[in-house]
Protein backbone atom coordinates (compact mmCIF):
# COMPACT_ATOMS: atom_id res chain seq x y z
CA UNK A 1 0.00 0.00 0.00
CA UNK A 2 2.64 2.13 0.64
CA UNK A 3 3.94 2.06 -2.92
CA UNK A 4 0.76 3.32 -3.80
CA UNK A 5 1.17 6.33 -1.38
CA UNK A 6 4.29 7.02 -2.10
CA UNK A 7 4.92 6.80 -6.21
CA UNK A 8 1.50 6.82 -7.60
CA UNK A 9 -0.71 9.71 -5.57
CA UNK A 10 2.28 12.01 -5.83
CA UNK A 11 2.64 11.54 -9.68
CA UNK A 12 -1.04 11.67 -10.28
CA UNK A 13 -0.75 8.31 -12.07
CA UNK A 14 -4.07 6.79 -13.19
CA UNK A 15 -3.87 3.34 -11.32
CA UNK A 16 -5.87 0.91 -9.53
CA UNK A 17 -5.16 -1.05 -6.03
CA UNK A 18 -6.73 -4.01 -5.15
CA UNK A 19 -5.64 -6.27 -2.14
CA UNK A 20 -6.01 -10.02 -3.56
CA UNK A 21 -6.95 -11.34 0.58
CA UNK A 22 -9.85 -8.69 0.30
CA UNK A 23 -11.18 -9.75 -3.06
CA UNK A 24 -10.41 -13.59 -2.88
CA UNK A 25 -12.00 -15.31 -6.49
CA UNK A 26 -11.49 -14.37 -9.65
CA UNK A 27 -14.91 -12.57 -10.58
CA UNK A 28 -14.75 -10.34 -7.29
CA UNK A 29 -10.99 -8.95 -8.77
CA UNK A 30 -11.81 -8.37 -11.61
CA UNK A 31 -15.06 -6.70 -10.72
CA UNK A 32 -13.40 -4.59 -8.18
CA UNK A 33 -10.66 -3.51 -11.08
CA UNK A 34 -13.20 -2.10 -13.30
CA UNK A 35 -15.24 -0.27 -10.69
CA UNK A 36 -12.34 1.22 -9.39
CA UNK A 37 -11.22 1.83 -13.01
CA UNK A 38 -14.54 3.77 -13.71
CA UNK A 39 -13.77 6.28 -10.66
CA UNK A 40 -10.04 6.53 -11.62
CA UNK A 41 -10.40 9.40 -13.54
CA UNK A 42 -13.82 10.97 -11.90
CA UNK A 43 -14.09 10.92 -8.38
CA UNK A 44 -17.59 12.61 -8.13
CA UNK A 45 -19.31 10.30 -10.35
CA UNK A 46 -20.97 7.79 -9.37
CA UNK A 47 -19.54 3.96 -9.93
CA UNK A 48 -22.14 1.01 -11.03
CA UNK A 49 -21.27 -2.69 -10.42
CA UNK A 50 -19.77 -4.15 -13.09
CA UNK A 51 -20.77 -8.30 -13.61
CA UNK A 52 -17.67 -9.43 -14.79
CA UNK A 53 -17.99 -13.93 -14.84
CA UNK A 54 -14.96 -14.90 -17.04
CA UNK A 55 -11.53 -13.01 -18.08
CA UNK A 56 -12.75 -12.77 -21.87
CA UNK A 57 -15.39 -10.27 -20.16
CA UNK A 58 -13.10 -8.46 -18.12
CA UNK A 59 -11.05 -7.68 -21.68
CA UNK A 60 -13.70 -6.58 -23.15
CA UNK A 61 -15.12 -4.17 -20.53
CA UNK A 62 -12.03 -3.29 -19.84
CA UNK A 63 -11.35 -1.60 -23.64
CA UNK A 64 -14.53 0.37 -22.87
CA UNK A 65 -13.53 1.76 -19.48
CA UNK A 66 -10.25 2.82 -21.12
CA UNK A 67 -12.07 4.51 -24.13
CA UNK A 68 -14.95 6.27 -22.19
CA UNK A 69 -11.67 7.77 -19.66
CA UNK A 70 -9.96 9.08 -22.63
CA UNK A 71 -7.43 6.89 -20.84
CA UNK A 72 -5.84 5.95 -24.33
CA UNK A 73 -2.32 7.99 -24.31
CA UNK A 74 -2.10 7.08 -20.74
CA UNK A 75 -0.25 4.25 -19.07
CA UNK A 76 -2.71 2.83 -16.75
CA UNK A 77 -1.40 0.74 -13.47
CA UNK A 78 -3.21 -2.44 -12.12
CA UNK A 79 -1.72 -2.68 -8.43
CA UNK A 80 -1.93 -6.49 -7.02
CA UNK A 81 -1.15 -6.47 -3.26
CA UNK A 82 -0.57 -9.95 -2.31
CA UNK A 83 0.07 -11.53 -5.64
CA UNK A 84 0.58 -14.90 -4.20
CA UNK A 85 -3.35 -15.15 -3.34
CA UNK A 86 -3.69 -15.02 -7.30
CA UNK A 87 -2.35 -19.08 -7.23
CA UNK A 88 -5.79 -20.16 -5.70
CA UNK A 89 -7.83 -18.60 -8.45
CA UNK A 90 -8.16 -20.39 -11.92
CA UNK A 91 -4.73 -21.41 -13.36
CA UNK A 92 -5.12 -18.89 -16.29
CA UNK A 93 -5.89 -15.92 -14.01
CA UNK A 94 -2.03 -15.01 -13.34
CA UNK A 95 -0.94 -15.59 -16.85
CA UNK A 96 -3.66 -13.42 -18.36
CA UNK A 97 -2.50 -10.46 -16.04
CA UNK A 98 0.75 -10.76 -17.48
CA UNK A 99 -0.20 -10.78 -20.77
CA UNK A 100 -2.93 -8.17 -20.17
CA UNK A 101 -0.92 -5.50 -22.54
CA UNK A 102 -0.91 -7.84 -25.40
CA UNK A 103 -4.79 -9.30 -24.92
CA UNK A 104 -6.03 -5.55 -24.65
CA UNK A 105 -4.17 -3.89 -26.66
CA UNK A 106 -3.55 -0.85 -24.44
CA UNK A 107 -0.64 0.88 -22.60
CA UNK A 108 -1.78 -0.91 -19.38
CA UNK A 109 1.61 -2.43 -16.27
CA UNK A 110 0.61 -5.29 -13.98
CA UNK A 111 2.67 -4.42 -10.72
CA UNK A 112 2.56 -7.88 -8.55
CA UNK A 113 3.50 -6.99 -4.85
CA UNK A 114 4.14 -9.72 -2.69
CA UNK A 115 6.32 -10.96 0.09
CA UNK A 116 7.34 -14.18 -1.56
CA UNK A 117 9.49 -15.08 -4.45
CA UNK A 118 8.18 -15.05 -7.55
CA UNK A 119 9.73 -18.50 -8.16
CA UNK A 120 6.83 -20.08 -5.53
CA UNK A 121 3.66 -18.78 -7.14
CA UNK A 122 4.95 -19.13 -11.15
CA UNK A 123 2.31 -20.99 -12.60
CA UNK A 124 3.04 -25.01 -14.28
CA UNK A 125 1.25 -23.94 -17.41
CA UNK A 126 4.54 -21.57 -17.75
CA UNK A 127 3.67 -17.66 -18.63
CA UNK A 128 5.61 -14.77 -19.48
CA UNK A 129 8.26 -13.64 -17.26
CA UNK A 130 7.77 -10.17 -15.23
CA UNK A 131 10.56 -8.03 -14.38
CA UNK A 132 11.89 -8.61 -10.92
CA UNK A 133 12.43 -6.01 -8.34
CA UNK A 134 13.39 -6.68 -4.99
CA UNK A 135 13.19 -3.96 -2.32
CA UNK A 136 15.65 -4.20 0.70
CA UNK A 137 14.74 -4.62 4.05
CA UNK A 138 13.57 -0.95 6.11
CA UNK A 139 16.51 0.65 8.45
CA UNK A 140 16.09 1.31 11.97
CA UNK A 141 15.33 4.74 10.88
CA UNK A 142 12.89 4.33 7.99
CA UNK A 143 11.34 2.05 10.87
CA UNK A 144 11.70 4.89 13.29
CA UNK A 145 9.92 7.88 10.95
CA UNK A 146 7.28 5.23 9.65
CA UNK A 147 6.20 3.91 13.04
CA UNK A 148 6.42 7.04 14.32
CA UNK A 149 3.64 8.12 12.37
CA UNK A 150 0.94 6.53 14.17
CA UNK A 151 1.29 8.07 17.65
CA UNK A 152 -2.26 9.00 19.85
CA UNK A 153 -3.65 12.22 19.11
CA UNK A 154 -3.70 12.53 23.19
CA UNK A 155 0.54 11.79 23.58
CA UNK A 156 2.87 14.42 21.98
CA UNK A 157 4.80 13.11 18.97
CA UNK A 158 8.23 13.16 20.47
CA UNK A 159 6.79 10.67 23.44
CA UNK A 160 5.29 8.49 21.26
CA UNK A 161 9.03 8.96 19.33
CA UNK A 162 11.01 8.03 22.44
CA UNK A 163 8.53 5.25 22.93
CA UNK A 164 9.43 3.42 19.30
CA UNK A 165 12.85 4.45 19.91
CA UNK A 166 12.63 2.15 22.72
CA UNK A 167 11.22 -0.88 20.94
CA UNK A 168 12.98 -0.87 18.06
CA UNK A 169 16.17 -1.13 20.83
CA UNK A 170 15.34 -4.04 21.82
CA UNK A 171 13.16 -5.85 19.15
CA UNK A 172 15.26 -4.23 15.83
CA UNK A 173 17.99 -7.21 15.90
CA UNK A 174 15.65 -10.01 16.08
CA UNK A 175 12.57 -8.80 13.84
CA UNK A 176 12.64 -6.44 10.92
CA UNK A 177 8.97 -7.09 9.77
CA UNK A 178 6.85 -3.60 9.59
CA UNK A 179 3.53 -5.63 10.43
CA UNK A 180 5.01 -7.21 13.42
CA UNK A 181 6.50 -4.30 14.80
CA UNK A 182 3.54 -2.07 14.23
CA UNK A 183 1.44 -4.81 16.36
CA UNK A 184 4.33 -5.04 19.24
CA UNK A 185 4.04 -1.23 19.33
CA UNK A 186 0.14 -1.39 19.83
CA UNK A 187 0.39 -4.30 22.10
CA UNK A 188 3.08 -2.55 24.86
CA UNK A 189 2.34 0.98 24.71
CA UNK A 190 -0.16 1.35 27.09
CA UNK A 191 1.83 -0.52 29.51
CA UNK A 192 4.72 2.28 28.58
CA UNK A 193 2.13 5.20 29.72
CA UNK A 194 1.15 3.45 32.92
CA UNK A 195 3.69 5.79 35.09
CA UNK A 196 2.54 8.98 33.34
CA UNK A 197 -1.33 7.94 33.72
CA UNK A 198 -0.82 7.48 37.27
CA UNK A 199 1.17 10.70 37.62
CA UNK A 200 4.65 8.83 38.93
CA UNK A 201 6.52 10.41 35.84
CA UNK A 202 6.30 12.86 33.46
CA UNK A 203 6.67 12.21 29.29
CA UNK A 204 10.14 13.36 29.00
CA UNK A 205 11.55 11.25 32.31
CA UNK A 206 12.57 8.65 29.97
CA UNK A 207 14.42 6.30 33.06
CA UNK A 208 11.25 5.74 34.85
CA UNK A 209 9.76 4.82 31.65
CA UNK A 210 12.09 2.22 30.74
CA UNK A 211 12.36 0.84 34.09
CA UNK A 212 8.68 -0.25 34.02
CA UNK A 213 8.83 -1.30 30.24
CA UNK A 214 11.74 -3.19 30.31
CA UNK A 215 10.40 -6.48 31.77
CA UNK A 216 7.63 -6.25 29.55
CA UNK A 217 9.27 -6.20 26.63
CA UNK A 218 11.32 -9.04 27.19
CA UNK A 219 8.57 -11.75 27.57
CA UNK A 220 7.05 -10.24 24.36
CA UNK A 221 10.83 -11.17 22.94
CA UNK A 222 9.98 -14.67 23.77
CA UNK A 223 6.65 -15.00 21.35
CA UNK A 224 7.97 -12.48 18.74
CA UNK A 225 6.26 -14.16 15.42
CA UNK A 226 4.64 -16.46 17.75
CA UNK A 227 0.68 -16.05 17.96
CA UNK A 228 0.55 -17.72 20.98
CA UNK A 229 -1.83 -16.09 22.84
CA UNK A 230 -4.41 -12.90 21.73
CA UNK A 231 -4.16 -9.24 22.26
CA UNK A 232 -6.90 -9.51 24.51
CA UNK A 233 -5.30 -12.22 26.66
CA UNK A 234 -1.86 -10.62 26.60
CA UNK A 235 -3.06 -7.21 28.05
CA UNK A 236 -4.60 -9.54 31.08
CA UNK A 237 -1.40 -11.17 32.01
CA UNK A 238 0.41 -7.35 31.44
CA UNK A 239 -2.36 -6.18 34.09
CA UNK A 240 -1.88 -9.68 36.26
CA UNK A 241 1.92 -9.40 36.04
CA UNK A 242 1.93 -13.43 34.73
CA UNK A 243 4.35 -15.40 32.59
CA UNK A 244 2.31 -15.90 28.90
CA UNK A 245 2.96 -19.71 29.82
CA UNK A 246 0.68 -19.26 32.98
CA UNK A 247 -2.46 -18.56 31.52
CA UNK A 248 -4.95 -21.75 31.27
CA UNK A 249 -5.32 -23.10 28.27
CA UNK A 250 -2.58 -22.05 26.43
CA UNK A 251 -0.68 -24.08 24.45
CA UNK A 252 2.62 -22.85 23.39
CA UNK A 253 3.48 -22.31 19.35
CA UNK A 254 -0.11 -22.92 18.40
CA UNK A 255 -0.43 -20.65 16.15
CA UNK A 256 2.78 -19.28 13.80
CA UNK A 257 3.82 -17.58 10.44
CA UNK A 258 7.08 -19.25 9.09
CA UNK A 259 8.30 -19.32 5.35
CA UNK A 260 7.35 -21.51 2.61
CA UNK A 261 10.38 -23.56 3.07
CA UNK A 262 10.59 -23.79 7.16
CA UNK A 263 7.14 -25.54 7.23
CA UNK A 264 8.63 -28.03 5.31
CA UNK A 265 11.45 -28.55 7.34
CA UNK A 266 9.67 -28.44 10.23
CA UNK A 267 7.10 -31.08 9.15
CA UNK A 268 10.18 -33.29 8.21
CA UNK A 269 11.66 -32.75 11.26
CA UNK A 270 8.89 -34.17 13.00
CA UNK A 271 8.74 -37.41 10.59
CA UNK A 272 12.28 -38.32 11.22
CA UNK A 273 11.98 -37.57 15.43
CA UNK A 274 8.83 -39.76 15.33
CA UNK A 275 9.86 -42.81 12.45
CA UNK A 276 12.16 -45.27 13.17
CA UNK A 277 15.09 -44.83 10.05
CA UNK A 278 14.07 -48.53 9.44
CA UNK A 279 10.64 -46.88 8.18
CA UNK A 280 11.73 -44.21 5.98
CA UNK A 281 12.01 -46.87 2.48
CA UNK A 282 8.91 -47.58 2.99
CA UNK A 283 7.21 -44.08 3.74
CA UNK A 284 8.98 -42.15 1.14
CA UNK A 285 9.88 -44.35 -2.16
CA UNK A 286 7.10 -44.93 -4.42
CA UNK A 287 8.67 -48.41 -5.18
CA UNK A 288 10.48 -49.79 -2.34
CA UNK A 289 9.62 -53.50 -2.85
CA UNK A 290 8.40 -55.58 0.02
CA UNK A 291 9.30 -54.81 3.44
CA UNK A 292 9.48 -57.48 5.34
CA UNK A 293 7.92 -57.56 8.67
CA UNK A 294 10.65 -59.34 11.41
CA UNK A 295 9.61 -59.74 14.89
CA UNK A 296 11.91 -56.78 15.90
CA UNK A 297 9.33 -54.76 14.40
CA UNK A 298 6.46 -56.44 15.93
CA UNK A 299 8.03 -56.45 19.31
CA UNK A 300 7.62 -52.53 19.07
CA UNK A 301 4.44 -52.16 16.92
CA UNK A 302 2.54 -51.59 20.38
CA UNK A 303 4.61 -48.98 21.80
CA UNK A 304 3.95 -45.31 20.42
CA UNK A 305 6.97 -43.15 19.46
CA UNK A 306 4.74 -40.43 21.04
CA UNK A 307 5.41 -41.69 24.13
CA UNK A 308 9.21 -42.62 24.27
CA UNK A 309 9.94 -39.04 23.03
CA UNK A 310 11.41 -37.04 19.78
CA UNK A 311 15.11 -38.80 18.73
CA UNK A 312 17.68 -36.83 17.06
CA UNK A 313 18.40 -37.38 13.28
CA UNK A 314 21.19 -35.99 10.98
CA UNK A 315 21.09 -33.22 8.55
CA UNK A 316 21.02 -35.37 6.25
CA UNK A 317 18.29 -37.86 6.89
CA UNK A 318 16.26 -34.00 7.49
CA UNK A 319 17.28 -33.23 4.13
CA UNK A 320 16.00 -36.50 2.29
CA UNK A 321 12.39 -35.94 4.16
CA UNK A 322 12.26 -32.66 2.69
CA UNK A 323 12.85 -33.63 -0.58
CA UNK A 324 10.61 -36.18 -0.48
CA UNK A 325 7.53 -34.50 0.84
CA UNK A 326 7.96 -31.38 -1.70
CA UNK A 327 6.27 -31.80 -4.90
CA UNK A 328 9.09 -29.22 -6.67
CA UNK A 329 12.75 -29.72 -6.48
CA UNK A 330 14.48 -28.33 -3.76
CA UNK A 331 17.89 -27.10 -4.38
CA UNK A 332 20.15 -27.27 -0.72
CA UNK A 333 21.08 -24.02 -0.98
CA UNK A 334 22.25 -21.24 1.83
CA UNK A 335 18.91 -20.45 2.22
CA UNK A 336 17.51 -23.63 3.10
CA UNK A 337 20.16 -24.02 5.78
CA UNK A 338 19.87 -20.73 7.21
CA UNK A 339 15.71 -21.44 7.57
CA UNK A 340 16.91 -24.51 9.75
CA UNK A 341 19.21 -21.99 11.80
CA UNK A 342 16.05 -20.24 12.27
CA UNK A 343 14.24 -22.79 13.41
CA UNK A 344 16.78 -23.51 16.10
CA UNK A 345 16.85 -20.31 17.14
CA UNK A 346 12.81 -20.22 17.72
CA UNK A 347 13.03 -23.25 19.59
CA UNK A 348 11.15 -25.33 17.10
CA UNK A 349 14.52 -27.54 16.41
CA UNK A 350 16.69 -27.78 19.20
CA UNK A 351 20.38 -28.96 18.14
CA UNK A 352 21.81 -32.02 19.99
CA UNK A 353 25.50 -32.26 20.40
CA UNK A 354 28.06 -30.11 18.82
CA UNK A 355 28.84 -28.06 15.40
CA UNK A 356 32.17 -29.24 15.59
CA UNK A 357 31.31 -32.56 15.06
CA UNK A 358 32.79 -34.78 12.44
CA UNK A 359 29.74 -36.17 11.34
CA UNK A 360 27.39 -33.31 10.81
CA UNK A 361 25.08 -31.80 13.19
CA UNK A 362 21.92 -34.04 14.70
CA UNK A 363 18.25 -31.95 15.62
CA UNK A 364 15.21 -32.85 17.61
CA UNK A 365 11.68 -31.68 16.72
CA UNK A 366 10.48 -30.05 19.60
CA UNK A 367 7.04 -29.41 18.68
CA UNK A 368 3.66 -30.99 19.36
CA UNK A 369 1.50 -33.32 16.68
CA UNK A 370 -1.08 -30.58 17.10
CA UNK A 371 1.39 -27.69 15.96
CA UNK A 372 2.51 -30.01 12.98
CA UNK A 373 -1.24 -30.42 12.06
CA UNK A 374 -2.12 -26.85 12.18
CA UNK A 375 0.96 -26.52 9.81
CA UNK A 376 0.46 -29.06 7.45
CA UNK A 377 -3.44 -28.00 7.05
Amino acid sequence: MQVVFFFFYPLQLPHVFVNCVEYFTSRLLLEEILIQLQSCCSETEQTSHVPCDTFNDFVRLFKQAVVSRELQDQTLYIVLDRAEQLREMEANILPAFLRLQELTDRNVTVVLLSEIVWELFRPNIGCFEPFTLYFPDYSIGHLQKILSQNHPPEYSADFYAAYINILLGVFYMVCRDLKELQHLAVLNFSKYCEPVVRGEANERDTRKLWKNIEPHLKKAMQTVYLREISSSQWERLQCDNREPGQLKGLSAHTHVELPYYSKFLLIAAYLASYNPVRTDKRFFLKHHGKIRKTNFMKKHEKTSNHLLGPKPFPLDRLLAILYSIVDNRVAPTANIFSQITSLVTLQLLSMVGHNDQLDGPRYKCTVSLDFIRAIAR
